[in-house]
């Protein structure tokens, strides 16, 4: 997947969700993230939360490193686990 393709789908989920890019990027600001894997033989797994959690990321097992390619892989074939680390944001399920 290049970054064209990347950024039109990016457009097309936030559109989805009625939300726009600026809004998004004031998030990003906010937020933590940590990315690596539980074991050698684990799934990749992406650990996010607000920058108001970052205590409960030292609660949590350390990841081990994963590589750009590791990362990329997993989230081509649908394999990435994500996280969210820390209190729910309102009006989240």
């Amino acid at each position: 997947m290049n970054d064209s393709q990347v950024l039109a789908r990016l457009a097309e989920t936030l559109e989805g969700l009625g939300l726009e890019q600026g809004s998004l990027e004031d998030l990003a600001s906010s937020l933590l993230w940590r990315i690596g894997r539980l074991a050698d033989d684990g799934p990749v797994t992406v650990r996010v939360g607000l920058a108001s959690s970052a205590d409960s990321f030292q609660d949590l097992q350390r990841l081990r490193g994963a590589t750009d390619a590791e990362v990329e892989a997993a989230a081509l074939d649908g394999t990435l686990r994500v996280e969210w680390v820390g209190q729910r944001l309102k009006g989240e399920r």
